[in-house]
């Protein structure tokens, strides 16, 4: 592929080669790659034509429901050079202001006659342009402008600032350039196969990472995305139905949503001869759960198209091996934050795994580097524990107007003295092995120390996990009473000492929970992770 200074360009040569053929669907309309193209076009000339000139880019934030539109939103911020900010109704009104707030009055701002009544109850800076956009989809489409506006883009530019939880309360934008999707985009056809025949199952909401892997796959290898109606969610006994109606070969789910699906008991009714592709990514898949999956698609497995993808997790060996007895020939474990295009290394499991033995997250994936810097900000020596720092074009720009933080997250190579690299540290532990392989250990800010013991709160989740009953595991730190709180996810009564006779079979004795909170449903964010923050307030 010859280079690309915008990932909007995916999307002229999809419309080139594919013209009329459906690219994106939700459930009220469809639209083509080249009628995707006209209105992403005609997008763009309204916004470039209100862009106050300058060097520096004006953010479009989209505040529209889940659907195409926000697509076309997308498209057209990109083709007026301008980077975009994904939001949805959904969201609290106070996080909006704040993303508002942290763009500073500068930009544009995309929304609809629903989203225009919300919006009048916030201070939105008069600096800042509104667009309804039913009115600017409409826009007679300035070809001449088009060109020299994308023409002006550079691939180190930012082509979308998706905001994340900040440790201060405030959301923190992440703001990404177009190099990085670009290349995350090949990697994930390559890797997964995905061509012009696929048709993926959006799941994601498009201010959650993980929607890149569907967007940006079909923009550069002509697939369809199918975004699933956000309401099949709660009601997870219709989602293979649909999966099966609409001929979907590849899903992208957080666990939750494959949990409440294997719960259902749905898949023992249904076939789904056309999907190949069963990716998962952000939280640890229960065997329990993974199981049922399996038994009732052994096409996914035994043609050797099931990918089980657990990014930035520790995948239990037990659910590894299960794959493995199944058949499974390609199974994946990936690892990436947000601040990293969503994924910087991945590892083929090629053997089994025994309970003791840890699964690595692998090598850097292409065009990616890591190294793992310990406390003396030296390269950690194999088998030594140090912080995970990526270095590589999937690495984000910073936090979009934040430049404290940034400072401290990405920082010159304190290993390389000869020029300047930047590099972003995650925050997350893990050390190489004699194999050359990094083994995740957990967040930083995961470990604690109890009587002198440093432990990871990730170790207990895992071990928790081994035992019949429970169905979810989270556990924190409870400074006020410097105790371990294991949170767990069943119907069944459990006892704190019950608990800890089953544990100790997996962990030592200064790992056991010094309390436990029995739940049938764990509070989730928006994203569908468990709401840790929300669990740890509850204590008090």
């Amino acid at each position: 592929m010859t280079h690309l200074n915008s990932a909007v360009k995916l999307l002229d040569r999809a419309a080139e080669k594919f013209n009329d053929k459906i690219a994106i669907s939700d459930e009220w309309s469809e639209i083509s790659f080249s009628e995707l193209q006209r209105k992403g076009k005609a997008v763009g000339t309204a916004l470039a034509k209100t862009t106050p000139q300058g060097y520096m880019p004006a953010p479009v934030m989209v505040y529209l429901k889940k659907s195409i539109s926000c697509l076309v939103c997308f498209m057209g911020a990109m083709y007026s050079a301008n980077p975009y900010v994904p939001t949805a109704y959904d969201m609290p009104a106070n996080r909006i202001q704040k993303i508002v707030d942290s763009l500073q009055g500068r930009g544009h701002i995309i929304t609809d006659a629903q989203g225009m009544e919300t919006l009048k109850t916030m201070n939105i800076p008069e600096s800042m342009s509104i667009h309804i956009y039913e009115e600017i989809v409409e826009t007679e489409t300035d070809g001449e402008l088009i060109e020299k506006t994308l023409n002006s883009v550079i691939d180190t530019d930012p082509i979308y600032i998706m905001f994340t939880s900040g440790s201060t309360g405030a959301p923190k934008g992440v703001t990404v350039p177009h190099r990085g999707v670009i290349d995350y985009a090949i990697w994930v056809a390559k890797t997964f196969n995905i061509n012009e025949n696929s048709i993926l199952g959006n799941q994601a909401p498009f201010y959650f990472d993980n929607s890149i892997f569907d967007i940006y796959s079909c923009l550069l290898t002509g697939a369809k995305m199918v975004i699933i109606p956000e309401t099949l969610f709660m009601f997870p006994v219709k989602l293979p139905e649909f999966v099966r109606d609409n001929d979907i070969t590849t899903i992208f789910w957080v666990p939750t949503v494959m949990i409440n699906v294997a719960n259902s008991g749905v898949l023992s009714e249904i076939e789904l001869p056309k999907l190949k592709n069963v990716v998962f990514c952000g939280e640890v898949m229960p065997n329990t759960q993974l199981n049922i999956w399996r038994k009732y698609l052994p096409e996914c497995m035994y043609v050797n198209m099931y990918v089980a993808m657990i990014c930035g997790e520790v995948l239990p060996p037990q659910l590894l091996q299960k794959l493995r007895d199944a058949g499974c020939q390609k199974i994946y474990n990936l690892y990436g934050p947000t601040e990293i295009s969503d994924v910087c290394t991945y590892y083929i499991v090629d053997r089994p795994f025994k309970d003791s033995d840890s699964l690595p997250i692998g090598k850097a994936c292409e065009n990616m580097r890591i190294i793992i810097l310990n406390e003396k900000n030296e390269i950690a020596k194999t088998n030594e524990q140090g912080e995970i720092c990526v270095i590589g074009t999937g690495v984000s720009l910073g936090y979009w107007n934040n430049p404290e933080i940034t400072q401290k997250a990405f920082i010159q190579n304190p290993v390389n003295p000869y020029y300047e690299e930047r590099i972003y540290r995650t925050g997350d532990l893990a050390y190489v092995n004699d194999e050359g392989l990094i083994i995740y250990l957990g967040r930083m800010d995961n470990q604690v120390k109890v009587k002198g013991n440093r432990i990871e709160l990730g170790e207990i989740e895992n071990a928790a996990m081994c035992v019949g009953g429970v169905k979810g595991a989270c556990a924190v730190f409870d400074e006020k009473n410097q105790k371990i709180v294991l949170f767990i996810e069943s119907c069944e009564a459990f006892r704190l000492r019950k608990l800890n006779l089953e544990l100790k079979k997996y962990i030592p004795n200064y790992m056991l929970p010094g309390d436990l909170v029995v739940m049938e449903k764990f509070p989730h964010t928006a994203n569908d992770k468990i709401d840790r923050v929300t669990l740890k307030k509850s204590l008090g």
